[in-house]
Parts: C-alpha cells; structure tokens; sequence
C-alpha cells in the first residue's frame, strides 16, 4: 500500500492522508500570525506541524499544491511552505510531487477553470457526509489524483 500525505499550502492548510482509494484522514490547519508576530513566526508553526505530520503518518509520497507566482503575500507563504516540504521530504527520503492546480481541476473536475464549489462537489464524492471546506477539499482531490497517477505507474 502506497500512503499518500497531500496539502494544500497556504495560511490555512488543507491537509489529507490516503492508502490505495482508503481516505485515512483529512482537515484543515490554520496559521495566522499573532499581534506583534513576525512573518517567519507562519513558517516556524508549519515546519512543526509539517515534522508531526509526516513522522505520525510516515507517508511515502507528498504531493501538494504547487505554488503560482502572482505576487504578493499569497505567492510568499505558498513559496515558503513548499520550500519547507520539499525540505523535509528530501531530509526523510520521501518522494513528493508538487501538482499545478489547473492540471488538478482538468484531472478531477474535468475543467481547468472549475470553480471551489465544484472542486468541493467532485472532493464530497470521494469523501461523502462530511462539510468540506475548499482547503480540504483541494486536499483530498491532490490524494485522489496522485493515487491514481501512482496506479497507472505500477500497470504493466
């Protein structure tokens, strides 16, 4: 069985663990920066939560996100946290595996330019009865889409 850890960067990150189409675990973990807090402060909390995370988990993959270059705040968190993932996952020897999310929305919604809320219906097929945020469900479709990219790699 292949597990499968996939986040969705950002000041909240959605978060999923998947083993071969058995969804394990998913949620949404928030960083917001205190009064009087420095913005390395956001990157201190992941890179603890991030370490939690793959030593309760011991994934073999991480596939996230990749972060787009539209300037800004927005663009800085995504670019300091991926840096942080591929950080760790090469310290522990884990494979990871950034998804652009157009590439993520053709594969699983069947558009490039599908909205959240469709984003969230494809992601509560998978994961029916729960009320999914947009965080969580871009996690949980970045697990579905690396299982199955996984799968057809192991096809004779």
């Amino acid at each position: 069985m292949t597990k499968i850890l996939s986040l969705d960067p950002g000041t909240h990150v959605g978060w999923c663990v998947m083993g071969d189409d058995a969804l394990f675990a998913v949620g949404c973990m928030d960083f917001p920066l205190a009064r009087g807090e420095s913005l390395g402060s956001r990157f201190l909390k992941f890179r603890a939560w991030m370490w939690a995370m793959l030593e309760t988990n011991r994934p073999d993959i991480v596939v996230y996100e990749q972060a787009h270059m539209r300037g800004g705040a927005a663009t800085d968190i995504l670019v300091g946290m991926t840096t942080r993932i591929q950080e760790y996952c090469s310290e522990r020897g884990i494979e990871y595996m950034p998804v652009n999310s157009m590439t993520l929305k053709k594969e699983m919604a069947g558009t490039g330019k599908a909205s959240k809320e469709q984003m969230i219906t494809v992601a509560s097929i998978i994961y029916p009865g729960h009320d999914l945020n947009e965080h969580e469900a871009d996690a949980i479709l970045l697990a579905a889409y690396a299982n199955r990219k996984l799968s057809l790699d192991k096809r004779p």
